[in-house]
């Protein structure tokens, strides 16, 4: 079976920095792209991040650009996101998901939730004094 396991979040203080891991199983992640989301209370879950498979290349939302790293380690299966400057708003519980249909790649749309079919089950990232 295929699953994705994310770690790594905590509760730090406002301009703090974590980093999240996402270790895959079952598949290889460099095959796809691998998004990062984040939910948080009340609002519907958006798109944070995206690396897709091969060239690596990487997608970002306008809130998070300079602030957050997305990056893989194809030999250890795990995909990671540095976040830096951090904000109370970057509050949220932190998805990864994996794009194993390949849609990326005939629709686009790396930061859309609609393109992953595999998530992984959350880490709740808390920013704050």
């Amino acid at each position: 079976q295929r699953h994705l396991v994310e770690s790594g979040g905590d509760l730090v203080q406002p301009g703090g920095s974590l980093r999240l891991s996402c270790a895959a199983s079952g598949f290889a992640m460099d095959d796809y792209t691998i998004g990062w989301f984040r939910q948080a209370p009340g609002k519907e879950r958006e798109g944070v991040s995206a690396i897709s498979g091969g060239h690596g290349t990487t997608y970002y939302a306008e809130a998070v650009k300079g602030r957050f790293t997305i990056s893989k380690d194809n030999a250890k299966n795990t995909a990671y996101l540095q976040m830096d400057t951090l904000k109370p708003e970057d509050s949220a519980v932190y998805y990864c998901a994996a794009d194993t249909r390949r849609l990326t790649t005939v629709v686009g749309m790396p930061l859309s939730t609609r393109v992953y079919d595999i998530w992984g089950q959350g880490t709740q990232v808390t920013v704050s004094s």
